[in-house]
Order: structure tokens, then sequence, then C-alpha cells
């Protein structure tokens, strides 16, 4: 039986621990604190270690999903997750002051990971701030010399979450099929 391992990460509100949620066969482990600083104008909560659930696919492999906290001073369960994991699911919150900062600074803290497995990309918030759009990503993207999968989603919703972990396994694995 195979076991893979996907990291969630972005910054803080982007939708991780809700994505984790939404697609996870089992209650998801979440080690949520009281926010303390800056992030409580956000939201009351924050994940200060990691988010963890588990998908269960149909011939009994199981992918393993962690999320990240986002903010920058937990950077070290970074290092820590990405050990094992076979790709990246880099969420992004649109309603953020500058998500392209967000989206370059997240693929920079997590370039090498990135370098050696695949990343996706999920907007979040775009029904509450329609810019910038899906194209002005591709277009920042594109500056960056990658073209990683971007798609506008619900963190709440288990199909758009599930659209981006197969977007995601497909760029590891093209031949991948449909069972």
């Amino acid at each position: 039986m195979s076991q893979f391992k996907i990291l969630f990460t972005g910054p803080v509100g982007a939708g991780k621990t809700t994505a984790i949620n939404s697609i996870s066969d089992v209650p998801p482990i979440k080690t949520d604190a009281a926010a303390s600083d800056m992030t409580k104008a956000r939201k009351p909560s924050t994940t200060v270690a990691m988010d963890y659930g588990l998908i269960h696919l149909a011939g009994g492999e199981k992918i393993h999903l962690y999320g990240t906290p986002g903010q920058e001073r937990f950077d070290f369960m970074w290092d820590i997750l990405v050990t094992g994991g076979i790709g990246l699911i880099l969420l992004l919150d649109n309603t953020r002051s500058d998500p392209f900062q967000d989206m370059k600074f997240f693929l920079d803290a997590f370039g090498k990971f990135i370098g050696e497995t695949g990343v996706a990309i999920g907007v979040t918030q775009m029904d509450i701030s329609a810019t910038p759009t899906i194209d002005d990503y591709h277009l920042q993207l594109k500056v960056l010399g990658i073209s990683p999968p971007v798609f506008a989603v619900d963190a709440r919703v288990k199909n758009d979450v599930s659209l981006l972990v197969q977007s995601l396994l497909f760029t590891l694995d093209p031949g991948l099929e449909e069972e």
C-alpha cells in the first residue's frame, strides 16, 4: 500500500485548515491557538504547528495532508513538514493587500522543495475580491519563469480542493489516469 504526503501552505487566512477539513476522509487534527498578534485582525485563531488530514484512494493508497502554519515566525515547522512530501499546494488569499508578494514569498521559501517535487496554486476569496484575476497570476508566474496550475478555489468546497490536489498529482505524473 502506497502512502503519499502533500503539503498545504500560504499566508494566514488563505484557507489551509479549511481546505484540509473539506477534503479529509478523517476528522482533521488541528493545532490552532488563539491569535495574539496582527493575525487576530484576520481571524481569532491560527495554526501553530500543523493541520493533518487523510485521503483514502480507491487502490488502498493514502494521501496524507499537512497544513503548515501561515505565520513566518513558525517557519521552522515548514522544514520539518516538507520531509517526505511529494508536492505543495499554495493557497493565496485574493483579499490580502499584495497576494503577488505572498505568492513570491512562499514560492521562494519552498523553492528547493518545489524544485524537487511540484506545486499547484489555489486562489481563495475571489468571490470577495475579483482582482487580481487568475490571468494576472499566470502573468506573474511567467515573470518568475514557472507555470504551475492555478485555480480559483473555495477552500470550503470539497470538489474545488480535490481539483487542486488532482492538478498537483497530474503535474507530478502526467500519465496518471482516473480509476
